[in-house]
């Protein structure tokens, strides 16, 4: 292997005990064990995506399968985003929720990742534990309060990426936050390649966040139509839609959100709203139904040509993000 520039070993690698400052996104129904472990083989950090509906028995499963094909650490997603009660007067998180935090608690999972809401409850518990507690934010005002909160780091994602968006593109949030706040910042949205490595390091990242690029990996848990999607698809065949789950969100463009666009007025609040979209997630993220299913994916679709093994992304990022910058200070 070619050597490495120096500049690729930032604190957040020393921080969560990995290589390479390389975070695959924890992406529900596609993320689970088997990409993980692949992504902290390689010496990047693999997250689980648990989201808001993995059974809790089933996300010890794929926890205990990682930890059966590496012993790099790893993390495990979960969106926090809450619920108020029916008198509204607090905001609970709900059952399923509740139950994955207790998991990744029991199992001491090295690192936890809220990828929607605040983690601030869990915190405590998870730094008793030897945990690492990271925070993914979309404006700079969430990245304070995820750092008032008590978090060791966030992500930075801009509304260039895939899945739930903010409204801000990525290359304003990430030094925004970065200026904003004194923890190490991942930067996300957009970003596929060592190109995109080598330019976070510059805006002042520690570390690049991926969602979109390691969905088209061979461990990837999503159909190959989907993944075929990606490869095929320009950056501009993803809009953003509130018809997943009530919450903005960046999916490539197909015969649902057309539909979804033409009535918007019956999509439901958070968290109703995904009662549709987890049948559409099902049939097109794992049955492979691309024009009637759900299909997040960042604009950074426009980047990937292929589908190899996750090991292989790795790493040639690591490799083209180095040669990048070596030619920067050549």
């Amino acid at each position: 292997m070619q050597r490495l520039s120096k500049a690729l070993r930032t604190p957040v690698c020393d921080l969560l005990g990995i290589e390479l400052p390389i975070l695959q996104a924890g992406m529900g129904w596609v993320a689970y064990g088997r990409l993980a472990a692949a992504v902290s083989s390689a010496g990047g950090l693999g997250v689980i995506g648990a989201g808001t509906n993995m059974p809790a028995d089933e996300l010890r499963r794929e926890i205990r399968l990682v930890r059966s094909l590496t012993d790099k650490p790893f993390g495990v997603d979960i969106l926090f985003a809450a619920i108020k009660t029916a008198d509204g007067a607090a905001a609970v998180y709900t059952a399923g929720v509740a139950q994955m935090i207790e998991v990744v608690l029991e199992e001491r999972v090295p690192v936890l990742v809220s990828g929607l809401g605040s983690p601030k409850d869990v915190i405590p518990q998870a730094r008793a534990r030897g945990m690492k507690v990271l925070s993914v934010v979309g404006a700079v005002r969430h990245a304070r309060k995820a750092v008032a909160d008590g978090v060791d780091a966030v992500i930075a994602t801009g509304c260039d990426g895939g899945g739930h968006v903010g409204k801000i593109g990525t290359a304003v949030l990430i030094p925004a936050v970065v200026d904003a706040v004194d923890v190490p910042v991942v930067a996300g949205g957009g970003l596929a390649d060592g190109r995109g490595l080598a330019a976070a390091l510059a805006l002042g990242a520690q570390g690049v966040w991926l969602g979109t690029r390691f969905i088209a990996t061979r461990e990837a848990n999503g159909h190959l139509n989907y993944k075929n999607t990606i490869v095929a698809a320009s950056e501009a065949q993803t809009v953003v839609t509130r018809a997943h789950s009530g919450k903005p969100c960046r999916l490539i463009r197909n015969k649902f959100t057309d539909e979804w666009q033409a009535r918007e007025a019956d999509i439901r609040p958070y968290p109703l709203q995904l009662e549709v979209g987890h049948r559409a997630s099902d049939l097109g993220r794992r049955q492979g139904d691309v024009e009637n299913g759900v299909l997040p994916a960042g604009q950074s679709c426009g980047l990937i040509r292929d589908a190899p093994a996750a090991s292989d992304v790795v790493r040639r990022i690591a490799r083209e993000a180095s040669a990048a910058l070596d030619r920067l200070v050549g």
